[in-house]
């Protein structure tokens, strides 16, 4: 099957960082699967990159959800709480929630340096918005996840396991995928399911960014790891239908634990990308 049908008609998801990304293919899957969407970020207006939480919302309607747009900085612990908060005195439940939130243009300076050369606040910025505030929304949505027997869905990267961008990027992703085990140990006596998912290479705004060669074709190198064909990347989109192809198996718990390939879950329940593809560029 292409995608996945509807099944999340009255369940209530977030996702961080959806303006714009893999955030925003995720929120709109869900949107599609019928749930209501919270989307959050920092961007109300329009940047240098397209995208803000209040188009997503729309997008979300548009597609068959309810979208909720919610301005917030992930840096904000206030803030983040204050989101849970009102989730809980809305809807008293919370059923599904991407941890997906993280600095890619500021993480895109340090492709492929040597350690040496990536600054200290490097580091801050990527465990800050990429690790911490994961911990974070995670910790303020725990009590209505176990309520509901939800699902957190922490965005990572094969990075957890073999060399890519930098030593910080390596770090960071590992530290996510541990902190995926852990707190499935912590929940192990409850209904909550806990996953990291690995997307591939996606053609993402940011990527979008880059021009067509003379022969049609948009490459992208990345340093010291080689140069890849963007065609053959998968959209925002595929993993979306991962998230809500976990969302509605009742036999998801599993996979709690664990880090997961999106194409392997597409092999696993069926599902492509919007084009038809399984895409296995990572």
């Amino acid at each position: 099957m292409n995608g996945i049908p509807e099944g999340l008609s009255g369940k209530i998801a977030v996702v961080t960082g959806a303006s714009r990304g893999i955030g925003k293919g995720i929120a709109l899957e869900l949107g599609a699967a019928g749930a209501t969407v919270y989307v959050t970020g920092r961007s109300a207006t329009p940047g240098r990159l397209p995208g803000t939480v209040q188009e997503t919302a729309a997008a979300i309607d548009a597609a068959g959800g309810v979208g909720v747009p919610f301005v917030c900085d992930h840096h904000d612990d206030d803030a983040v709480q204050q989101l849970f908060q009102q989730i809980g005195d809305a809807h008293q439940r919370l059923d599904v929630l991407v941890n997906n939130v993280y600095n890619s243009p500021a993480a895109a300076r340090w492709l492929g340096k040597p350690f040496w050369e990536v600054p200290p606040k490097a580091w801050d910025e990527t465990f800050d918005i990429g690790v911490r505030s994961h911990y974070v929304a995670s910790a303020f949505a725990a009590p209505l996840l176990i309520e509901s027997g939800g699902l957190i869905v922490n965005i990572s990267s094969p990075g957890a396991q073999r060399y890519m961008h930098n030593a910080v990027y390596g770090v960071a992703k590992t530290a996510l995928d541990r902190l995926t085990a852990d707190m499935a140990h912590n929940l192990a006596d409850t209904d909550v399911t806990v996953v990291s998912l690995w997307p591939g290479i996606v053609d993402t705004e940011l990527l979008q960014l880059v021009p067509a060669d003379a022969q049609g074709q948009r490459l992208v190198t990345l340093p010291g790891e080689g140069t890849y064909d963007l065609a053959e990347a998968e959209t925002p989109r595929f993993p979306g239908r991962a998230v809500v192809a976990l969302a509605t198996d009742p036999a998801r718990r599993s996979r709690t634990g664990s880090a997961w390939r999106v194409a392997d879950l597409a092999d696993a329940y069926g599902f492509t990308d919007v084009d038809g593809r399984v895409p296995r560029a990572d």
